[in-house]
């Protein structure tokens, strides 16, 4: 037979209906909710190549050397055509149509979901199986052309490619295909029946509006429910759902439409509807005997299983990185590197212990997480910042370098100006301490000695005392040493270092690196300029500032790669250092004289930082990389290249990239890949601002600040496609990397690393994870 129905497969079919066929013949059998259907079987696509004779002339047109680009273009296009032009023999045609009529409801023609489901069962690894296909909505008239392009994407370019660098037999694959009654769905999503990484009695469900390719794809952020298993308590999140796919009327298609304004901001899922979600749940996850992750549908207030996985990121035995279980879910809604949910506020909060207690005194941006109670200390100048004791919370209209050692003593930090890119923000999630910025007014509402309650989730400044003892005895988003055992990516995920003294922290994350060692808050903590430290102290004292300053952190990481970008201080920040005065006053610094035009254009100040790298290198530490910033195109690498060689240091020996922070320098990336970079960063912060003409620490047009923004997602996905073209690393330090849009962005774009905050790498690196490996199922479905 060329067909299986669902129910009449289980588990011990997979070598003939491949895993998604096999799983849902085995949630079928138990009796859960999974719309009808078939299996194309994948023994009907060996006997349709075979039958046609074209077996042999495919799988030789697919032996070619995959380096050559055009070579494999053409073995591609050759091997697909060859399935598509090959026209069904009568009698599979008539059975697989009359499987297909019977899936209608009283004589209705049916809309169905086609999907590849490959068994891969030959392969030790499932993942290089290739990039396979799935159609929404699909009626008769083109049901068999869906079949066949089921078929035929086993041999898209990146298929071949995967098979042939790993070895395997191209005619050892084969493919089952899924015809599946579609659920026109009202709301849909995803559900995980356990924590994904722990594996805690914690359901995960993400709702949105439609059919759920569009929580799949990424292409709009759903609601999220988080449930304790043991009470059926919720913890509520609800995004702002712009958009939708639905089935058009008209054409049958699926399409992508913008919800109503009075669905946007609303939640879609009801409390009885999550109960149910949560018995299903439990049912699906007590049969398969290990946590799954679920995808679902509701239509008509009936709910469907559309298709159940293991999920594979649990750790056994790790430890809850995230503290009190507060922030750092993953799958509670991934931190954009503040802690901050990445949805809209509306949340309710069953765990915070604030709501209701303690009136809101001021609010702003909630930049490093956790809850924390102290007396607040206005500092309005540096020397007032002895009077913060160990416990105190700093209240100050805009934290500088010079400040970290108080910063470090305080149990908070809030702050007038700034926003999530500030030095508050970037310094106060490296040492863990909840912070909040861009109040506006904190300095003058709040007092002296005042008691107060800094919540750094949702960002606001409560008065009085409102945190619970066992808040206190556990901080929130305290980073612990990791178990040996953390997520395996294709894709490295590094953490971005401000201060050494964040060092031990930052390796304690695991990360595969730090893809951004700031070098300019060691110079700014001298509270000199470089030109009047050296004329105090000398040359030689400079340069040990710098090169104890990084030996610190590379230390920390050794043998994992240091990447440390040289000096990129604007002049604001160096006016108000001694020595400062000499400093130009522009109208908007970070369009000024900073980063890399800085060091071309003060070649003696510059040169001490390349001999602190050329000491360091002659020390042994060859885990040290360095990045130049504010490059705007080839010619300030070869000026870099020649100051590098004058300084003692190879660039044919060293590696060494640039930061894409400029428009500039994104579309001028092929000249400085001739010019000799080993890498290429984006510095999503800068990139953003200077795209969208938005600067970035000005609260009044914050709104308008987007990383995501299509222009910065256009430029960055060039980029990689260049640099991969030119065999030039490609890696993200910016804000941005610890999104999980952005995340999922730039791992299907190919991206080489991603550094993420402090705060964010056990997030990012499950992202990841979650990511390479949705490439991969979806590559063999």
């Amino acid at each position: 037979m060329a067909v299986l129905w669902l129910d009449e497969i289980s588990a011990g079919d997979l070598e003939q209906v491949g895993g998604k066929g096999a799983s849902l013949g085995e949630l079928t059998g138990a009796g859960l909710p999974v719309p009808p259907g078939f299996v194309v079987t994948a023994g009907t696509y060996r006997s349709f190549i075979e039958n046609a004779n074209i077996d042999e002339e495919l799988f030789e047109a697919v032996d070619v050397d995959v380096d050559d680009s055009s070579a494999l273009a053409e073995a591609a296009e050759r091997a697909q055509d060859l399935i598509l032009e090959t026209p069904f023999p009568d009698e599979l045609r008539a059975e697989i149509l009359e499987s297909y009529r019977q899936v209608g409801e009283d004589g209705e023609e049916a809309f169905v979901a086609v999907r590849s489901s490959a068994t891969a069962e030959d392969l030790p690894d499932a993942s290089f199986a290739g990039q396979q296909e799935t159609f929404l909505n699909v009626t008769e008239s083109d049901l068999l052309d869906r079949v066949r392009e089921c078929w035929a994407s086993l041999f898209t370019q990146r298929a071949i490619y995967y098979r042939q660098e790993k070895g395997f037999d191209h005619s050892a694959v084969n493919i089952a295909v899924v015809v599946q009654q579609m659920v026109d769905a009202e709301k849909s999503g995803v559900m995980f029946t356990s924590h994904p990484s722990t594996g805690d009695p914690t359901m995960i469900i993400e709702a949105a509006w439609g059919l759920g390719e569009a929580v799949v794809s990424g292409a709009v952020s759903p609601d999220n429910y988080v449930v304790s298993r043991q009470d059926r308590s919720v913890d509520v999140t609800v995004a702002e759902k712009k958009v939708m796919h639905a089935k058009d009327e008209e054409t049958g298609e699926t399409r992508e439409i913008d919800v109503s304004e009075a669905k946007r901001n609303a939640r879609v899922l009801a409390d009885d509807e999550i109960d149910r979600l949560v018995d299903l749940g439990e049912r699906v996850e007590d049969h398969y005997d290990t946590p799954q992750d679920v995808e679902w549908a509701i239509l008509d207030g009936e709910v469907f299983m559309l298709q159940s996985r293991p999920i594979t990121t649990i750790d056994e035995g790790e430890t809850d990185v995230a503290g009190s279980g507060e922030t750092g879910d993953i799958s509670a809604g991934l931190t954009d590197g503040s802690g901050v949910q990445t949805a809209d506020s509306s949340r309710s909060d069953s765990r915070s212990g604030s709501d209701g207690a303690g009136d809101v005194l001021v609010d702003g941006l909630g930049s490093s997480p956790g809850r924390v109670s102290g007396a607040a200390q206005i500092v309005t100048k540096l020397d007032e910042l002895d009077k913060v004791g160990e416990g105190d919370i700093i209240v100050t209209e805009m934290t500088m370098p010079d400040m970290v050692p108080a910063m470090k003593r305080a149990a908070g930090i809030i702050t007038d100006e700034g926003g999530m890119t500030s030095h508050a923000a970037i310094v106060s999630r490296e040492l863990g301490v909840p912070a909040i910025v861009g109040t506006t007014n904190a300095t003058s509402v709040l007092e002296d000695g005042q008691v107060v309650t800094l919540d750094g989730d949702k960002g606001s400044v409560l008065e009085g005392d409102t945190v619970s003892p066992e808040e206190e005895a556990e901080p929130v988003e305290e980073v612990r040493p990791q178990s040996p055992v953390k997520p395996m990516t294709a894709t490295e995920v590094k953490v971005n270092v401000s201060i050494p003294e964040a060092a031990e922290r930052a390796a304690a994350t695991g990360a595969d690196g730090v893809g951004l060692l700031r070098t300019e808050h060691m110079i700014l903590s001298l509270n000199q300029t470089p030109a009047k430290f050296i004329e105090e102290n000398g040359e030689d004292a400079y340069i040990q500032e710098l090169v104890q300053g990084v030996r610190g952190v590379a230390d920390e990481f050794y043998p994992r790669p240091v990447r440390v970008r040289t000096l990129d201080a604007p002049t604001d920040e160096f006016r108000q250092l001694e020595g400062g005065d000499d400093e130009p006053h522009e109208h908007n610094p970070m369009l000024g004289y900073r980063g890399i035009r800085r060091s071309l254009d003060r070649p003696d100040v510059f040169g001490h930082e390349l001999e602190a790298f050329r000491r360091l290198y002659e020390m042994g530490y060859d885990n040290v990389e360095i990045m130049f910033p504010l490059v705007n195109d080839a010619e300030d690498v070869y000026r870099t290249k020649q100051l590098m060689t004058e300084a003692g240091i190879d660039p044919e020996k060293r590696t060494w990239g640039v930061m894409i922070e400029t428009p500039a320098s994104a579309l001028a990336v092929e000249e400085m890949a001739d010019a000799g970079i080993d890498f290429a960063s984006f510095g999503t912060n800068d990139l953003t601002q200077y795209t969208l003409a938005v600067d970035r620490n000005n609260e009044h047009v914050a709104d308008r600040f987007d990383e995501l923004h299509p222009s910065v997602l256009r430029l960055i996905g060039d980029v990689i496609e260049t640099c991969r073209e030119h065999d030039v690393d490609t890696s993200i330090c910016g804000q941005a990397g610890s999104k999980p849009e952005m995340v999922q962005f730039l791992v299907n774009e190919g991206v080489s690393s991603i550094s993420a905050n402090i705060d964010a790498v056990r997030d990012v690196q499950h992202e990841v994870k979650r990511v390479e490996q949705k490439l991969l199922l979806d590559s063999v479905r």
